[in-house]
């Protein structure tokens, strides 16, 4: 596991699998994530077993933060498309529980992620991709030390329009832990 004080990632198992369905069947939760369309238990458990067939570093980390009660799983994040040659790869998190939106749980993930790519994947550059309508997403990069690298312009359909796609991206000499 990689832990922080209210913060920890570990390996998703198969039964978080109704758990992701339900947060990705919500609209609202889907609304900045390239997935459009609901899905099925069937469809989450093949894209489950495809996972266990990538490389460690790039399987999924569920997302769980401390409560009252105890640890609670909210969401996942994960590295993709490694490229060891260039030392850079593509990262994503989705938080699918809404009341743990807007509480700084996605920075805290995304700088352990960071420590994680940096320090012991020994990467030089992790980036993402966010939809230009995504403030809360983008204001969380940015917090983390991401910087906008570029726009691919009405790159997305969504909700009737076309909006942009940002790029953003740091380098491990512009992080601090």
């Amino acid at each position: 596991m990689i832990i922080a004080e209210t913060v920890r990632l570990r390996a998703i198992e198969r039964q978080d699998l109704p758990l992701f369905v339900a947060w990705l069947n919500d609209p609202e939760v889907r609304q900045n994530l390239l997935v459009n369309i609901p899905l099925s238990q069937a469809q989450e458990d093949g894209w489950f077993e495809r996972t266990l067939t990538r490389p460690l570093e790039e399987q999924p980390l569920g997302i769980e933060v401390r409560t009252p009660e105890g640890w609670r799983l909210v969401g996942n994040c994960s590295f993709f498309d490694l490229d060891w040659r260039n030392r850079c790869c593509e990262i994503g998190i989705f938080i699918g529980v809404k009341e743990f939106w807007s509480r700084g749980y996605g920075t805290q993930v995304m700088r352990l992620m960071l420590n994680y790519g940096f320090y012991t994947l020994n990467l030089n550059r992790i980036y993402l991709r966010v939809y230009e309508s995504n403030p809360r997403g983008i204001r969380c990069y940015e917090k983390a030390g991401f910087r906008h690298e570029g726009r691919l312009r009405q790159a997305i359909f969504q909700d009737g329009r076309y909006i942009d796609l940002l790029m953003m991206g740091i380098i491990r000499s512009e992080w601090s832990d």
